[in-house]
């Protein structure tokens, strides 16, 4: 496929919020259009596709007919296995909202499924492919900071409504939502997967009328000596500037690193919005992801971003919420 072919990449479900940033960035890349919008949700899906002046289909089948080049799956997470099933034999490139699944068989159902059919597989990290993440990486890749202690990482959110509440659905509150970002992460720095975990998961700790956990700490240690704490919660008030935070300090031999991966804003006081509010400037995670999904649709070449990665990161976060019922460290064996 050469960078001038047209790139036509379809959109299953709005149901997550990223899916309308996702198409956003769409819109704007030269050679590339939004072939068609299937929602499970007939009035969303039409909304959606008026909003981005395109058809929307009320059967997936329908759109995945179209002679796609992608598709990029923004559904309920416990819907990724069915859609990753539907989808793969009908077109080459998937990316996948994250968490890859809700259970470790539909992950690895879904992996294999892609493997069977040619499909690639893409998880949606984004913030990996922040500015300052790539530099932190690059760092460590030079061992810059000698031998590496520990990781102390924070991922902090507002509480999102609807399905994100539902476990049968969501397959878990802020620790799953948060827990995989952060440990994608961490595997990808140091080629390491974490091998221990313990968990302290709370419910209506923040958010009293909500089943759901909102809150989790963890504490787990990686397989090449690397031991690391994670605040995953959802108690950022809605009132909050932006939607959370990613932060990691690491320990060295030679130093200490501390990155906030949301610290390109500018503080704006205005009478007209009756507060102080923060508005970015700078990099674009999601607008970096979706070139680079483009861009490997281009090229043919591997995920930057494998459904393995997105496996591993989902057995983590099922592994603290397994430790916070014991009470019990758990130990990871190989998942992918």
């Amino acid at each position: 496929m050469s960078a001038a072919t047209l790139v036509r990449i379809g959109m299953l479900s709005f149901a997550h919020g990223h899916a309308y940033s996702y198409a956003e960035v769409l819109e704007k890349m030269p050679g590339v259009e939004i072939a068609g919008v299937y929602d499970a949700d007939g009035t969303r899906g039409a909304e959606a596709a008026q909003r981005y002046s395109t058809t929307f289909y009320a059967n997936a089948e329908e759109l995945l007919d179209q002679r796609l080049d992608g598709v990029i799956i923004c559904s309920e997470n416990a819907i990724h296995a069915p859609l990753v099933h539907l989808a793969a034999p009908k077109t080459p490139n998937i990316l996948c909202e994250k968490p890859i699944a809700t259970t470790l068989s539909d992950g690895q159902a879904m992996i294999d499924r892609c493997r069977t059919t040619g499909t690639r597989l893409q998880i949606a990290f984004p913030v990996r492919l922040s500015p300052a993440m790539q530099q932190l990486k690059a760092l460590l890749d030079r061992q810059e900071l000698g031998q590496i202690y520990s990781v102390k990482c924070t991922n902090h959110g507002s509480m999102p409504d609807g399905w994100f509440q539902d476990a049968t659905l969501a397959g878990g509150g802020a620790v799953m939502d948060h827990t995989v970002h952060v440990i994608d992460l961490l595997r990808w720095f140091w080629q390491s997967e974490v091998v221990e975990v313990y968990a302290e998961v709370g419910n209506k700790l923040i958010h009293p009328d909500v089943e759901i956990d909102d809150a989790g700490i963890l504490s787990f240690r990686l397989a090449n000596g690397i031991y690391g704490t994670l605040d995953a919660s959802w108690s950022r008030p809605a009132s909050y500037p932006t939607w959370g935070d990613v932060k990691i300090e690491v320990v060295g031999e030679k130093g200490v690193v501390t990155l906030n991966s949301l610290n390109q804003v500018l503080s704006v006081s205005s009478n007209l919005w009756g507060k102080t509010r923060w508005v970015r400037w700078g990099s674009d995670t999601d607008f970096a992801l979706i070139s680079d999904f483009v861009e490997m649709i281009r090229s043919r070449r591997l995920p930057f971003i494998t459904g393995e990665d997105g496996l591993a990161a989902l057995a983590v976060a099922l592994a603290a919420y397994e430790s916070a019922a014991s009470r019990q460290p758990v130990i990871l064996g190989q998942v992918v």
